[in-house]
């Protein structure tokens, strides 16, 4: 056979193939061209190329010299209108790609996007990011990160949305769909159990596969069913064995057979290690330079040639692309927006806001008072910027970062730095507190900040944790001596206030002696704005935790870190026991309390919840009022949780609305749960079962503190996907 020769050839026309695009749905548009292509170019869609690779200074000759430093490069076939691929990072804005003017929007990480609770405005900023991919040529943007946060110590749960699959799944479609309705591709990852950073490419995540679908699993194809991504990328770690790349049973058996998904599955980077993963459901090799062989390049093309793959299978791979292509629309692209700067930094900053989380205030010492008083601001770099996150998903804002500091370096991926991105908390403080005496202070000399501190009215710390992409933290302390800063502050003053700049949970073994906590996460580019109008009152926070605060690192299922005490390298197995108990689930099973529950957070006003009735049958329908009684506008996320299933405890969040509402007006609810929520996934049959018997439920604030409770008869029954 020639290695050129067509799969039942026939010419074709661009001309021809615009009329296709008119008249044809996706599937069909992409069946009639992959039966136009040669062997050579079907491949050559098979794998991506990184334009530079990491450690390198000169480019990779295959690659046009005027495309930028992308993450990934996928030729096109221009006699048949098929565009080449340029695949961008962009999990919380564009990635900076080299340039001196390619600042882009940087947005609050992805727990800050998991707190708002609100898929409408991370909508939004998909479609801010997509348009800015849009204008600079990019049509695959590598966002979307939805792993479940298993991990507290995890160095990229940053990245992503939350510990529970709804919420995730919710909150990664609607940034997904928001890409996508810019015509550029989105690319939900990492599959599955990317939950750590310590020893990665050598993990194997050991899961009862029932539990896998009802947790992990569950949040990608809550994601996938509802905003169609292009296209998802494998995790470099194993599950029960095989390499995420080259699971079957992950890949095709649970996305494509069960859940139904249409894309392309690519690999993450680095994470090939043999042609036969195109048998297990794996589509494309991402940026194949790095890996030990270019294996669906000459290796998967030699298979294919003797016989060992089959022709239908790497038509299916092509076609599934294809299918992207067109359903998306980057094969005929409308002309691109010019990015407005203000009205994406406008996106952003309500992310920040709305993402900001009241954690304590006791009493009521914030906001801020007006009137003129000395604010003593200690430590976090406050004066520079805020913090970001580390990595891949790291965005350099137009006009470049405030401030950058190296810190250490990974022995496999090299240097790590922490950014900050201006202006600052101190600068905004300064701005909204006109008649205030604000000065500052870094706490490095816990002396001087203490004397300080007692000449001021109120103190405020600003916290940090440098966390990313490469390495996980080693216990849930604050570095650089900053819990005992807050310590030594809180015993010398009675108004101490903490913000928080974090990508996990932290410890806090001075909580109870402080009078208020913010959890500011990492904020993006609007972060010290939203930070200053939230302590100062101008805007009233509405932040409910998308993630557990445990007490400590012993509240977790893993108290020691998975790869932390084994030389890098070195294989090993994490078993996660807790199945799909994560998170507020654990604590529950567990009967633990931790410091800060699941969705929590306080506002400046109060709601009250009433006239709770549910219904059942095939799953629970509830609708209820939520009430603002307080003084002023405010948002509230009321919370519906599964409590009990036919006499099991069981933990689940079956829903939430987040809603604004003026001092004494009410809103009536209606939320009704997807009934997976409600089943146990049985591996054996691939089908969800629901027992028959009484469903509890709850109505709440959060997942530790209930305010109304119903039950309701379901029937028992069994259904697939």
């Amino acid at each position: 056979m020639s290695s050129d020769l067509c799969l039942n050839a026939v010419p074709i026309s661009l001309q021809s193939l615009a009329a296709l695009h008119m008249a044809a749905d996706p599937d069909t548009r992409a069946r009639d061209t992959e039966a136009q292509m040669t062997d050579d170019e079907r491949f050559s869609l098979l794998y991506s190329l990184m334009v530079r690779v990491f450690g390198k200074t000169e480019r990779e000759p295959r690659v046009p010299g005027d495309v930028p430093v992308v993450a990934g490069y996928v030729a096109g076939v221009p006699r048949l209108g098929i565009p080449a691929l340029l695949l961008a990072d962009a999990s919380l804005g564009l990635r900076h790609t080299g340039g001196p003017d390619d600042g882009a929007t940087a947005l609050p990480c992805g727990l800050a996007m998991g707190a708002s609770f609100n898929p409408h405005l991370v909508q939004e900023a998909g479609k801010l990011v997509g348009r800015e991919g849009r204008a600079r040529g990019f049509n695959v943007l590598l966002g979307g990160g939805i792993n479940l946060v298993r991990e507290v110590r995890g160095g990229r749960n940053f990245e992503y949305i939350s510990e529970d699959p709804l919420l995730s799944g919710l909150m990664g479609a609607a940034m997904a769909a928001g890409m996508q309705q810019q015509q550029v591709i989105a690319v939900l990852k990492h599959v599955s159990l990317n939950a750590s950073e310590s020893n990665k490419f050598f993990l194997d995540a050991v899961i009862e596969p029932g539990a896998h679908r009802e947790s992990d699993l569950l949040a990608f194809q809550i994601s996938m069913e509802r905003s169609e991504p292009g296209a998802m990328m494998g995790a470099y770690n194993l599950v029960n064995g095989a390499y995420c790349c080259g699971s079957h049973a992950i890949l095709q058996e649970s996305i494509k057979d069960a859940m139904g998904f249409k894309g392309w599955v690519m690999s993450d980077w680095l994470a090939v290690y043999h042609w036969d993963f195109a048998l297990c459901g794996l589509d494309q090799h991402s940026g194949a330079q790095l890996d030990a062989q270019e294996w669906f390049n000459g290796p998967l093309r030699q298979a294919y040639e003797a016989g060992l793959v089959p022709k239908a299978r790497i038509s299916e791979m092509v076609r599934r692309m294809l299918r992207s292509y067109y359903a998306v629309g980057i094969d005929q692209p409308q002309p691109a927006v010019a990015v407005d700067c203000q009205a994406h930094h406008a996106v952003a900053l309500q992310l920040a806001r709305e993402g900001l989380v009241l954690l304590k205030n006791e009493n009521a010492v914030l906001p801020l008072a007006a009137k003129a008083q000395r604010i003593a601001v200690m430590g976090g770099w406050a004066q520079a910027g805020v913090l970001s996150g580390d990595g891949s998903s790291q965005v350099m804002p137009v006009g470049g970062y405030a401030a950058e500091l190296p810190l250490r370096s990974h022995p496999l991926l090299g240097p790590t730095t922490m950014r900050f991105f201006g202006p600052s908390p101190l600068a905004e403080l300064h701005r909204l507190l006109p008649e205030a005496d604000v000065v500052f202070d870094s706490g490095t000399q816990v002396a001087d900040a203490l004397a300080l501190a007692q000449g001021a009215d109120v103190v405020i710390v600003f916290a940090v944790r440098h966390e990313g992409e490469r390495f996980d933290s080693p216990d849930m302390a604050l570095p650089f001596g900053q819990d005992a800063l807050i310590a030594a502050l809180a015993d010398v003053h009675s108004k101490v206030i903490v913000v928080l700049e974090t990508g996990n949970p932290v410890a806090m073994p001075w909580h109870s002696k402080v009078q208020a906590i913010v959890q500011a996460w990492f904020p993006g580019q609007g972060g010290a704005q939203a930070i200053a109008e939230v302590l100062t009152g101008a805007v009233n926070p509405s932040g409910r935790l998308p993630i557990t605060f445990p007490v400590d690192v012993e509240q977790t299922p893993h108290p020691m870190l998975p790869g932390a005490d084994v030389k890098l390298g070195t294989p090993i197995k994490v078993h996660y026991h807790e199945g799909a108990e994560v998170g507020y689930r654990w604590c529950a099973q567990q009967s633990q309390q931790p410091l800060f529950g699941f969705g929590h957070g306080l506002s400046y006003t109060c709601f009250a919840y009433s006239d709770l009735h549910i219904s059942g049958g095939e799953t629970v329908s509830v609708v209820f009022t939520v009430t603002n009684t307080g003084a002023r506008e405010g948002s509230d996320v009321p919370q519906l949780y599964l409590t009990d299933a036919a006499g099991e405890p069981r933990m689940r969040l079956l829903g939430f609305e987040r809603v604004l509402l003026q001092p004494g007006a009410s809103a009536r609810i209606s939320l009704t749960a997807d009934p997976r929520l409600l089943a146990r996934f049985q591996a054996a049959s691939g089908r969800w079962h629901i027992q028959a018997g009484i469903y509890r439920v709850v109505l709440a604030r959060s997942a530790t503190v209930f305010e109304c409770a119903a039950s309701a008869m379901l029937w028992g029954r069994e259904f697939g996907h």
